[in-house]
């Protein structure tokens, strides 16, 4: 596929709690970060996630006595997976990792800042209600074609496909087809 100035990739959360080490480390994590470098280089457009938590987050399960990583509780918008404390504002498990170079990133969304609402999704929280603000600035810059990739295709990954540019409807089209480097699976949406 050809790439033009309608194109943006989105680079979701390639931050150190999720690579191998880390709080929430997403197995070979790392293992991604040459490849993430690659693609893009082939974007004059690309943003960057970062998963930011404050102290005391309602997703940590540290938060909720008696509470253990990974078993669930009903909070305000839902069932929440109650997750180890991880990507809590800045500090190194927060920070991008340290291979990441993408120099020519033209912005960064922050997400989970909010301490009662957690986030996986690039374009909205937990809540289904609430924007981050990246639909808005992707239709502001006017970019028609999303190439998603990062950590972790189970969640944050998945969510942002799901959520996708559309005020939180589905893309107007998904690609079928996935881009795979050997180490990195890419997957561009249609607005």
């Amino acid at each position: 596929m050809k790439r033009d100035d309608r194109d943006v990739l989105l680079v979701i959360d390639v931050q150190n709690d999720f690579c191998p080490g880390g709080a929430l480390a997403v197995p070979q994590g790392d293992a991604i970060v040459p490849a993430v470098n690659r693609l893009a280089a082939e974007f004059a457009h690309v943003i960057l996630t970062q998963d930011w938590h404050p102290r005391g987050h309602a997703s940590f399960a540290s938060s909720h006595p008696g509470k253990q990583p990974f078993e669930t509780i009903e909070l305000s918008y839902g069932q929440q997976i109650l997750w180890p404390e991880h990507c809590v504002q800045g500090t190194p498990g927060a920070a991008f990792h340290a291979g990441l170079d993408v120099p020519h990133a033209e912005l960064m969304v922050r997400k989970g800042f909010r301490s009662a609402i957690d986030s996986y999704s690039a374009f909205r929280e937990n809540d289904h209600r609430t924007p981050t603000g990246l639909a808005g600035y992707l239709k502001e810059r006017g970019f028609q074609r999303i190439t998603l990739c990062g950590l972790a295709t189970d969640f944050c990954v998945l969510y942002s496909a799901i959520d996708g540019p559309g005020g939180g409807q589905p893309p107007h089209g998904v690609s079928r087809r996935i881009t795979s480097a050997p180490d990195l699976t890419a997957l561009t949406m249609l607005t």
